[in-house]
C-alpha cells in the first residue's frame, strides 16, 4: 500500500502492439475496480508512448530482454511493494518475475503459481485474446471489458493531425487509410492488391492515405506514385487513431496498425489469408473480414511456399474488395 492507505496494483503489458491496444479496454476495467487505488502499468519502450496522456495511469518502462533488464524489473516490483497485480502478459519472463516478487493477489491467464484467480481452464489457442482476458476478469471478480480500445490523443497530436490534413486539403473530404504492410518476419500476411483498389478508389472521387512506419516506407513510396498519399513516419500511434477518426474507413492487413485503427471507432477491413482471423481480429471488426477460402489456409507460414502462389490473398481481387465496399454502403456505386 502507498503510504495514505491507498492499494497499489500493477498491470503488466509488455508487448505487441495489437495486444497492447486488445489490452486496454482491461486498463479501463481496471481502473474502475480499482478507483482511488495508485495504479502502474509495466511496459516495453516502444509501447511507453501511448500511455503518456492515459489519465490516472503510471507508466513504468522496462526493456523486455536481457538478464539485467529482468532483474531491474524485479527489484523495482519488490520496492513497490504492489498489492495486487494483473498480469495481462501471461509468459514465462513475466511469471518468473512474479515468482520472485511475492505479491499478495496475482490475477493472470496462467494456472498455478504464481496466480491466485486465474480461469479454470488453461488457454486454447483458437480463443480470442480479447475473451481470454475477460474469463481472466470474471475469475478475479470483475466485470467484463467491453470490446472497445481505446488510445488517448492530446491536444497537441489532434492539432498535428489537423494541420496535416488541411496541407494536403483533406480537411472535410473522404479519404480511406491504408495500411498495405506487414511485419518483415511475415510477407505472407500482405495482400498483393492494394495498389489497384487504391487507384479505383480515387477514380471515384475517395482519396488514399498510406500509413506507416519504418520499413514501410519504401512500399508506401511506390504506392503513392501512382495513387494516394504517403503518410509514412507522420504520425506516432497515438495521432494515427485520429487521423483514423477523419476517414471513411481504414483498409489493412492482419497487423498491429489494424488494431490502432479500431481505437478510432471507424469501419476497419483486414485480410486475412495465413492466419486465423477468429483468433486476431480487430475488436468490432469481425464482421469485416476479408478472406478467400482455399484449403491451405490458415497455415501460420510467414513466407507462403511458391507451389501454393499465395492463393488465400492473391485470388481474392481488387475487383471483389470493391464490390464489397460498395454493397456495405463504403463507396458509393460507380
Amino acid at each position: 500500500m502507498t503510504e495514505n492507505g491507498a492499494v497499489k496494483v500493477l498491470i503488466i503489458k509488455l508487448s505487441a502492439l495489437g495486444d497492447v491496444i486488445l489490452a486496454t479496454p482491461f486498463v479501463k476495467t481496471i481502473q474502475r475496480q480499482h478507483a482511488g487505488a495508485e495504479i502502474h502499468l509495466m511496459t516495453t519502450p516502444p509501447y511507453a508512448g501511448m500511455f503518456e496522456d492515459w489519465p490516472g495511469l503510471q507508466v513504468d518502462v522496462f526493456r523486455r530482454n536481457g538478464f539485467f533488464a529482468f532483474w531491474r524489473a524485479v527489484l523495482w516490483m519488490r520496492r513497490q511493494r504492489f498489492d495486487v497485480c494483473y498480469e495481462l502478459q501471461a509468459n514465462g519472463r513475466t511469471g518468473w518475475m512474479l515468482r520472485l516478487c511475492r505479491i499478495p493477489r496475482v490475477v493472470s491467464s496462467r494456472i498455478g503459481f504464481p496466480a491466485t484467480h486465474h480461469p479454470l481452464l488453461p488457454y486454447r489457442r483458437e480463443v480470442h485474446i480479447f475473451d481470454r482476458l475477460n474469463e481472466v476478469m470474471l475469475a478475479a471478480g470483475l466485470p467484463a471489458a467491453e470490446p472497445r480500445p481505446w488510445l488517448p490523443v492530446s491536444r497537441a497530436g489532434s492539432e498535428k493531425v489537423q494541420a496535416w490534413l488541411a496541407k494536403h486539403q483533406l480537411s472535410g473530404q473522404r479519404f480511406v487509410l491504408m495500411h498495405a504492410h506487414a511485419s518483415v518476419r511475415w510477407q505472407s500476411k500482405i495482400w498483393p492488391h492494394f495498389g489497384r483498389l487504391a487507384e479505383a478508389l480515387e477514380a471515384r472521387g475517395y482519396r488514399v492515405v498510406w500509413a506507416g512506419a519504418g520499413s514501410d516506407a519504401e512500399g508506401n513510396r511506390v504506392l503513392s506514385r501512382t495513387a494516394g498519399i504517403d503518410a509514412t513516419n507522420q504520425f506516432s500511434i497515438n495521432e494515427l487513431v485520429e487521423l483514423a477518426r477523419h476517414s471513411r474507413f481504414a483498409l489493412t492487413n492482419d497487423s498491429g496498425p489494424m488494431h490502432v485503427f479500431s481505437c478510432s471507432g471507424i469501419p476497419v477491413y483486414a485480410f486475412f489469408g495465413p492466419t486465423k482471423w477468429t483468433q486476431s481480429h480487430a475488436l468490432g471488426q469481425q464482421g469485416r473480414v476479408l478472406t478467400h477460402p482455399v484449403e491451405c489456409s490458415p497455415c501460420f507460414l510467414p513466407q507462403c511456399p511458391p507451389a501454393r502462389g499465395h492463393a488465400c490473398l492473391a485470388l481474392l481481387s481488387a475487383e471483389q474488395v470493391m464490390a464489397r465496399l460498395v454493397g456495405d454502403g463504403m463507396v458509393e456505386a460507380g
